[in-house]
């Protein structure tokens, strides 16, 4: 989940400008440039989610050990917290498309050694936690390269579109990535990942092809050390008080969904189901995280992130005790599947938000920042959840996991609900409506002819 603020310091509410989606979207489809990047970052995504489940499914079904696959899954989710902040300082020094050509070479030996090591029955778990590590290192120099890449090759006004195709894209991968995984899985251990090795190829395919200019200005008087780029992206991110707020709380709630990650797939052995079950389970959850995501904005013009941000995590506090009472997977997955569509909500305004109020050459960092605080702890929740998996019943750990999410709904209102936070919401709704009104005026003003200004 991606918590999002918008403009000054105090701000709490995005607002889309006003215009045509469809009119922009139609005219985003004839961006070759962006078509190119958006297909071949789909590709490695499809690839990273099916290895994502392969891991897991190649180590728990193997062992037996929850901890094994925790160990994997936290290897691989280890740097969202040590890497994510020189990746985004070095991805805005670097070549963006060049940072994306060697990162998927990277990622296509990663996945393929690990299909070597199956076929040739020399799986070891150091092997497999190092190729995990790589390859989330390198998805996130990627990532980050390719979000800021994008606003060289998409105008201002077109970024809207470019974030909800990029989001519905994300999704896709999600829905079509697991299931993948585990079905392959289940025709041949080394099947997930030979298929990752082969969409990564086609991603660097279409890479070769991209023609833009896609290298970050480096304007005059610019810090030239990586510490020193580094502390300005953390000082643009802290500098926004309801975001950090935001992101506090979402960094808690993200440890307790690794635990349910985990959980499901624990639930699943235990009731003697199979890798296809889970497969299918997380195709739900992401088609329900598809439709959060495609809602977002709608919840976004009529409440504002202040409401989302309090309704989100109430209701997660109702459904996730819910999970240890639910009689059976059916209800569970209907329960994981309202969870994940509250975690799609604020997706698609994130990321709007981020490009629309970063400039281009801190948008690798500020990037970076922003997915360290809201996913970083991540890596310290797949550890906390193969411990705790291992530790007590599945029955116990979700009773632990929603008795924490109260809590932190309890922050969330505190944060929240706040008469000072009301009041800067409504400050800035004004702000947005004055500055799109003024954009409209100035638009009108070009097209007729005259000085906007004058």
């Amino acid at each position: 989940m991606v918590p999002v603020a918008r403009g000054r310091d105090d701000a709490v509410t995005v607002l889309e400008p006003p215009g045509r989606p469809a009119r922009r979207a139609a005219r985003l489809t004839r961006n070759r440039d962006f078509l190119l990047l958006w297909t071949g970052s789909g590709l490695s995504a499809l690839g990273a989610r099916a290895t994502s489940i392969g891991y897991t499914l190649l180590v728990y079904w193997s062992t037996g050990s929850a901890t094994a696959a925790s160990l994997v899954t936290f290897a691989a989710l280890l740097p969202n917290l040590v890497a994510q902040l020189p990746a985004g300082a070095l991805v805005d020094r670097w070549n963006r498309r060049s940072t994306m050509l060697v990162c998927t070479i990277g990622r296509v030996l990663g996945a393929g050694s690990v299909a070597a090591a199956v076929l040739l029955d020399a799986v070891r778990l150091p092997h497999l936690m190092m190729v995990a590590f790589l390859e989330a290192t390198l998805g996130i120099c990627y990532a980050l390269a390719e979000r800021a890449a994008v606003c060289a090759v998409v105008p201002r006004d077109h970024l809207g579109a470019a974030m909800a195709a990029n989001e519905s894209r994300a999704n896709a991968a999600s829905i079509l990535g697991q299931p993948t995984g585990t079905v392959l899985y289940a025709v041949a251990r080394f099947a997930p990942f030979l298929f990752a090795t082969g969409v990564h190829l086609l991603s660097l395919v279409t890479l070769l092809f991209v023609r833009r200019d896609l290298r970050a200005p480096r304007p005059d008087g610019a810090a030239g050390g990586l510490i020193a780029q580094i502390r300005e992206g953390v000082v643009f991110i802290w500098g926004k008080l309801y975001l950090r707020r935001a992101l506090c709380l979402f960094a808690a709630s993200n440890i307790l969904f690794q635990v349910l990650g985990l959980g499901l797939v624990v639930l699943v052995k235990d009731r003697d189901g199979t890798p296809a079950t889970v497969g299918l389970l997380l195709a739900v959850n992401s088609v329900f995280g598809m439709a959060g995501a495609m809602t977002s904005n709608a919840y976004l013009h009529r409440w504002g992130i202040r409401r989302m941000m309090i309704g989100i995590h109430v209701v997660w506090a109702v459904l996730m005790p819910l999970l240890v009472v639910a009689p059976g997977l059916v209800a569970v997955s209907v329960i994981l599947a309202l969870i994940n569509y509250g975690a799609g909500i604020g997706n698609v305004a994130g990321m709007l938000y981020l490009l629309r109020t970063t400039p281009d050459e801190l948008r690798g960092r500020a990037g970076s920042i922003f997915t360290l605080l809201s996913s970083g702890a991540n890596s310290i929740g797949a550890l906390f959840a193969g411990f705790l998996l291992d530790a007590v019943r599945i029955e116990v750990a979700l009773a632990v996991v929603g008795a924490t999410m109260v809590v932190i709904a309890v922050f969330a209102v505190l944060a929240f609900g706040t008469r000072a936070a009301a009041e800067a919401e409504r400050a800035e709704v004004a702000a947005e409506r004055a500055d799109a009104e003024r954009a409209d005026a100035e638009l009108a003003a070009t097209a007729a002819g005259r000085d906007p200004h004058g």
